[in-house]
């Protein structure tokens, strides 16, 4: 969402399945919805890990296939869990609030939506997998107040602001296995240098194998959040920047791979002062060497990290939409 200040392999990677079965006896049209009984407790393939694991979606609920923008608000509006399966092209004119306990999943490649993007605010259990976001008058993925969300194989390109920021107070959240391009303000982790109160001790993310594919800058630019993880993600032609640690905020920037990416990483960004960030077995190939410094707080969960040299072909094989 706009404002007015400046700019985690986990436990064995997530497993790449073929997203064939799970949904097979559903109906797929593409006007309308159809309600049918969930075949998978979430809905989504595989399960987040790092801090979004557990992340529940419309576990319980049951699965209703949209193909319009109506359908698709009525739906990830709905009270109950719901697993929403999207079919096609949601055309949306303003950021649509999703309420608590819900699965958004794209059907194969078709699953997009374009026009303005999904506010996440105030609630928990959220995931969005598989879609492809495009040109949004705003984020393309806001999320705010919120925790357990998980926000993967998703493709973002065009949000007029930011791509998936992530923001006061949020909290238990995986960014795993996305591709960003065409895209400047890339991924924002807390908004404001004053919202300490309401941040600190929060905003704990795990960034792991997604793809930033030419993007500008914020791939991710972090305040307060600590530990924030930053893992066996590849970053291709970044042209301004790629991590930045700022006010207060721990950063464990682990495994990535970093390809023609002048500044990989740095302390300090704008008018916010730098924070603490530590980088560990990274790859770099006609890139910079980066900064770092200060303490970072450990990472509470067990994973097993690849090996840098091979997160590129890994990343560029999985990441982004009908790669699951």
């Amino acid at each position: 969402m706009r404002r007015t200040s400046a700019r985690s392999k986990l436990a064995a990677a997530v497993a790449v399945l073929a997203a064939t079965t799970a949904f097979s006896g559903l109906n797929a049209g593409t006007g309308g919805a159809t309600e049918q009984a969930a075949a998978s407790p979430t809905g989504a393939t595989a399960s987040a890990m790092g801090f979004g694991a557990g992340t529940t979606g419309g576990a319980g609920g049951s699965t209703v296939t949209v193909g319009n923008a109506s359908a698709f608000i009525s739906a990830v509006q709905s009270s109950g869990p719901a697993i929403v399966r999207v079919n096609g092209t949601i055309s949306l004119s303003s950021m649509t609030k999703v309420a608590a306990n819900k699965t958004i999943v794209g059907v194969g490649t078709s699953g997009r939506i374009t026009g303005s993007g999904l506010n996440v605010s105030k609630v928990s259990n959220v995931i969005i997998q598989n879609i492809a976001f495009s040109g949004s008058n705003d984020d393309a993925i806001n999320v705010e107040y919120s925790t357990k969300v998980w926000i993967d194989h998703n493709e973002i390109s065009g949000a007029s602001d930011g791509g998936i920021d992530i923001k006061r107070a949020s909290d238990q959240i995986t960014v795993s296995w996305n591709r960003s391009r065409n895209q400047n303000k890339n991924m924002l982790l807390g908004h404001d240098d004053g919202n300490g109160g309401e941040d600190k001790g929060k905003l704990r993310v795990t960034y792991h194998h997604n793809w930033f594919d030419g993007t500008t800058q914020r791939n991710p630019r972090v305040r307060f959040g600590n530990p924030v993880h930053v893992l066996n993600n590849y970053f291709s032609n970044v042209s301004s920047y790629g991590v930045a640690s700022t006010k207060e905020a721990g950063v464990l920037v682990e495994g990535n791979y970093f390809e023609n990416t002048k500044d990989p990483f740095h302390l300090g960004e704008g008018s916010s002062p730098g924070g603490s960030l530590r980088a560990v077995n990274n790859h770099f190939v006609n890139s910079g060497s980066g900064q770092q410094g200060g303490n970072v707080n450990g990472i509470p969960y067990g994973y097993s990290a690849d090996s840098a040299s091979s997160v590129k072909s890994k990343v560029t094989a999985g990441a982004g939409v009908g790669k699951i």
